[in-house]
């Protein structure tokens, strides 16, 4: 039976127990919207405590296998990396929509197996003819378990100083987990016509520097002087802090992107799903506020 326009067809969520994807079941929940969580481990969805009864998938396996845990979805958000969007488009039912998770990634001038996968996957929708839309987020923060912000933190209770690249002086655009599961909930609740991207951003693009001392900030700890340290003596020394007890591993490939700016155009985001996003000053005092 066909869900009536009163009652949408539930929402199969890929990755339901991942950081993104518990959230947004979580928001589901809170609408009364009915979800199918679909996982590779059942045992994980079930410690989330979340109701709903798991659907096991691995996007990895063979067609017949993702075609048959998604052979009643017509309303798919896939939290999983977006290298995996190609086997999505081509096990979901005809007429299905999709919402799919990418990032930012893609657009660095350093390429890696993750932003290319990012790249495949929206091509993958784009030629598709499905309706539906990537999300391209910028670094999370404020998720359970993130380890973002939760880094810095914890380079700022240990250093007396920051070393940054250039002085930290790159632009980054962060994004709070509640705004990203609220435009994944806005892009559901939109009908899309054939396949779209979409960068979804923070409200505000800051210096690193700043958004530092905003950390400390709202952490209650004080500031630490920035101190300016060529990238690449950062990432040689990152490959013997990797080894040092207490300091939060940082790879090279991360140091490298401290370099580029990583600010994003936020108005066709406000135009597609009707918010504004929080800027990093509102967030990280909620965020921080609550761990205080």
């Amino acid at each position: 039976m066909r869900p009536s326009p009163a009652m949408p067809a539930p929402v199969h969520v890929i990755g339901a127990s991942g950081r993104s994807g518990r959230a947004l079941c979580t928001a589901l929940l809170g609408a009364e919207i009915a979800y199918v969580p679909l996982v590779r481990d059942v045992a994980r969805w079930q410690a989330t405590g979340l109701p709903g009864v798991a659907r096991r998938l691995d996007l990895t396996d063979p067609a017949p296998c993702v075609a048959s845990a998604l052979h009643d979805a017509r309303r798919i958000v896939s939290t999983a990396h977006a290298r995996h969007v190609g086997a999505i488009v081509a096990a979901a039912p005809p007429g299905a929509s999709l919402v799919c998770l990418g990032s930012t990634r893609m657009f660095t001038r350093w390429p890696d197996a993750h932003g290319m996968g990012v790249e495949q996957g929206q091509q993958a929708l784009l030629s598709s003819g499905r309706d539906g839309v990537m999300l391209h987020p910028t670094m999370i923060y404020g998720a359970q378990g993130e380890n973002n912000i939760r880094r810095l933190l914890g380079l700022i209770r240990r250093l007396p100083v920051l070393p940054l690249p250039a002085g930290g002086r790159a632009l980054v655009q962060p994004i709070f987990q509640d705004d990203v599961t609220r435009a994944i909930m806005a892009a559901l609740a939109r009908e899309w016509q054939g396949g779209h991207a979409l960068v979804i951003a923070g409200g505000e693009a800051v210096a690193y520097r700043d958004l530092a001392a905003l950390v400390a900030h709202h952490a209650g700890l004080r500031q630490r002087p920035v101190l300016d340290v060529p990238a690449s003596v950062l990432m040689a020394a990152c490959r013997v802090t990797a080894h040092l007890p207490g300091l939060p591993r940082v790879t090279p490939a991360e140091i490298r992107r401290l370099t580029e700016d990583k600010a994003f155009d936020i108005a066709p985001m406000r135009a597609a799903l009707g918010f504004t996003p929080r800027t990093p000053d509102d967030g990280l005092r909620q965020f921080l506020g609550a761990l205080r």
